[in-house]
């Protein structure tokens, strides 16, 4: 089975909506712990490879950012990683001490016939470049809407998991918002 590769343009001056999925569509992110080892990596991939956070959402079975890159070069690939691989490692390493039954639903035969233990689905997910106020500002809406249109809440900063609630107003988001360098 061959699997799409996503292409990343890494055009400085351009936000990124990133979308990347949990492995076969699972809810991974359901619970608070693996939500919060989430939140830890993208922190540490903000502070690593120097990015804005403009929106975020995290359901439980995908993510949605919206980020800027500040350096000149960048790889939104090593950005991606620099994310996933953290939580999948706690992930994993997690389930195998605490929850061993846990681990089957993980689990993906390889080509090869070799068993490996996924959190996220294969790939580089969804990228979208945008550069204009407009696709940005429909970006942000779209990402604070999403646990409103799978009916988990009836407005979009009632989710915890969000940057919506900043958005409405709430001083405490759990990642910090970059509203400044937002394009108007």
């Amino acid at each position: 089975m061959k699997h799409k590769r996503v292409k990343h343009y890494n055009d400085p001056g351009h936000a990124h909506e990133l979308t990347f999925s949990c492995f076969q569509n699972q809810p991974f992110l359901n619970t608070d712990l693996q939500c919060e080892w989430l939140l830890e990596a993208v922190e540490k991939a903000r502070i690593g490879h120097r990015f804005h956070i403009w929106a975020w959402v995290f359901m439980p079975n995908h993510v949605h950012l919206l980020i800027y890159p500040t350096k000149p070069v960048y790889d939104i690939g090593r950005i991606l990683w620099a994310i996933k691989v953290p939580v999948a490692t706690r992930a994993v390493a997690y389930a195998k001490k605490n929850a061993p039954e846990y681990l089957e639903s993980m689990m993906d035969i390889q080509p090869n016939g070799k068993c490996a233990y996924r959190f996220w689905q294969r790939g580089g997910g969804y990228d979208r470049n945008m550069k204009e106020p407009q696709s940005i500002k429909n970006a942000i809406e779209y990402i604070h809407n999403n646990p409103v249109r799978r009916k988990f809440v009836e407005k979009p900063e009632e989710w915890q998991w969000s940057s919506a609630g900043f958005y409405a107003g709430r001083e405490n988001s759990l990642l910090r918002i970059d509203t400044k360098f937002i394009p108007s």
